[in-house]
C-alpha cells in the first residue's frame, strides 16, 4: 500500500484524542469555525478554481459551490456541534453478576473513520467536527471535482490543530485518484469503518470492494404520495420545496405520485415548479391532466421511475389507491426519504407503518432529511441500510463501546 504510512500516522494520531479533554475539543471547534469565516476569501478562491473546471449547466454545480452564506452556516452547524453533550464515556447498561462481577458497557470512539464523498466540499468540515468532537480521527478522500476546495480546508484545519498542540495528523485528505479510493478500502488494521457518501455507481462500488467495515449511505430515491384527501395549498409548498431547494441533495423529490382523484387538481399543485423550469415526465394520465397547463411537460418512460435525478426534473405518476402508492415505492424507492400529503391519519399511519425507509413523513416535505434539521448538529452521511445506523448520522452514530468488567479476583469454574 503506498499510503500505508499516511493510514500508519492516522492510526497513532486517534490514540492521542483520547487525552483530549471536552471542553478542549469544543475550543477547537470553534477556532476552526471562527478561522472558516476569518479566512473565507482563501477557501472561495480555491472553491473558484474547482468551480472553473465545472460546466454550471451540471447539477452538481449547485453542491460543489460554496458562498459566503453557506460558510457562514457551515461555520454555525460547526459551533452547534461543539455545544452538544459529549457522546464519549456514556454508561449504556450496567449490571452485577450472581458471582460479583460488576459488568458497565460503555460509549467510546470507533478509533479512525475513512470516508469518501464526491463534488461536496462541506462535507470535510462536517466529517472533521463530528469526528473530532466524537474522538475518532478520520481520512477523507474527496472527488476531484473538489480537491482544490478540499486541500484548502484541510490546510486550515491543520492550522487550527497545531495551534493548539494537537497532532495534525488526527485528519488526512487522500488524493483524489481512484487509486486511493482502493488503498482506504483496503486498510484493514488502520482505517475502522468506511462511510461513502455519494451517488449509487461509487456506493456499489465501496460496498462490492471494501475489505473494512463499511455503512452505506444510500442514493435517494425519494418519492411524494398525494393522496385523495391531501390539502391543495399545503402540497403545492411541500412538493416546491423537496424538488426545488437544492436539487443536487440526496433527499430532494424525484417522484410525485397523485391520487387519480386529485388529477383535476394537478395543474395547481405543481405550478410553482414551473419557476424553476422544472421538466416533469408524466405518465399518461397525468400528462392529459397538465397537458396545456405546464410548460415543460414529457411523457414519461419506464426509466422515468426509480431515478434519483439530482437535477430540475420530477417524475408524475398517476395511482388508484394508497396500496398502489406503496407497491410504487416498493418497487422504486431506495429507503432514504418518503412522505405522503393527507389530511386522513388513519391513511398516514398505515404509510408510515408501510414504508420500509430511514426517514417516513406526513405532511412535510422530504428536505428535512438532514443531521442539523434533526437537532444533531450536522450529519456524516444518511445511512439507508438497516444493520446499525439509520437515517441522519452524527455523533452518537459514529461510537461503538466496550465493556468494562470489575472483580475481586473471581475465577471461571
Amino acid at each position: 500500500m503506498q499510503l500505508k504510512e499516511t493510514f500508519e500516522r492516522v492510526k497513532r494520531a486517534s490514540k492521542s484524542l483520547a487525552l483530549l479533554t471536552d471542553t478542549q475539543r469544543n475550543d477547537i471547534l470553534n477556532a476552526v469555525a471562527d478561522a472558516i469565516l476569518a479566512q473565507q476569501e482563501r477557501i472561495l478562491k480555491a472553491n473558484a478554481q474547482d468551480l472553473a473546471k465545472m460546466e454550471q449547466s451540471n447539477p452538481l454545480y449547485d453542491r460543489l459551490q460554496l458562498t459566503e452564506s453557506r460558510l457562514e452556516g457551515i461555520a454555525s452547524d460547526m459551533r452547534n456541534v461543539a455545544t452538544l453533550p459529549t457522546p464519549l464515556g456514556h454508561i449504556t447498561k450496567q449490571k452485577t453478576l450472581p458471582n460479583g462481577l460488576r459488568l458497565c458497557r460503555v460509549s467510546v470512539p470507533f478509533g479512525v473513520i475513512g470516508m469518501i464523498y464526491e463534488a461536496r466540499p462541506n462535507v470535510t468540515f462536517d466529517v472533521f467536527s463530528l469526528c473530532f468532537k466524537s474522538g475518532n480521527a478520520c481520512v477523507l478522500k474527496g472527488g476531484k471535482d473538489a480537491d482544490c476546495s478540499n486541500r484548502e480546508e484541510v490546510a486550515l484545519i491543520h492550522e487550527i490543530l497545531e495551534q493548539y498542540g494537537v497532532s495534525k495528523d488526527v485528519v488526512a485528505l487522500l488524493p483524489a485518484t481512484h487509486e486511493a479510493t482502493g488503498e482506504m478500502l483496503n486498510a484493514v488494521g488502520y482505517v475502522d469503518l468506511c462511510i461513502p457518501r455519494g451517488g449509487r455507481k461509487l456506493i456499489d462500488f465501496v460496498r462490492d470492494t471494501a475489505r473494512i467495515p463499511v455503512i452505506e449511505t444510500g442514493a435517494g430515491v425519494v418519492n411524494t404520495y398525494f393522496d385523495k384527501d391531501g390539502d391543495l395549498e399545503m402540497g403545492r409548498a411541500i412538493i416546491n420545496n423537496a424538488k426545488t431547494r437544492r436539487v443536487s441533495v440526496c433527499n430532494a423529490l424525484d417522484c410525485l405520485l397523485v391520487h387519480q382523484g386529485r388529477l383535476g387538481d394537478l395543474g395547481d399543485l405543481v405550478s410553482p415548479l414551473a419557476d424553476k423550469n422544472v421538466i416533469i415526465y408524466a405518465d399518461e394520465q397525468a400528462y392529459a391532466a397538465l397537458d396545456g397547463k405546464y410548460p415543460y411537460l414529457e411523457p414519461a418512460t419506464t426509466d422515468s421511475f426509480g431515478t434519483e435525478f439530482m437535477d430540475y426534473k420530477l417524475a408524475i405518476k398517476t395511482v388508484g389507491s394508497l396500496e398502489e402508492a406503496l407497491a410504487h415505492i416498493d418497487e422504486n424507492g431506495s429507503g432514504h426519504s418518503e412522505a405522503i400529503v393527507t389530511m386522513n391519519e388513519a391513511t398516514a399511519r398505515k404509510f408510515q407503518a408501510h414504508v420500509d425507509a430511514a426517514c417516513v413523513y406526513w405532511n412535510a416535505p422530504t428536505s428535512f432529511t438532514d443531521g442539523a434539521q434533526f437537532g444533531l448538529g450536522a450529519e456524516i452521511g444518511i445511512s439507508t441500510q438497516k444493520l446499525g445506523p439509520r437515517g441522519p448520522m452524527a455523533l452518537e452514530e459514529i461510537c461503538t463501546y466496550k465493556w468494562l468488567i470489575e472483580g475481586e479476583g473471581q475465577t471461571r469454574p
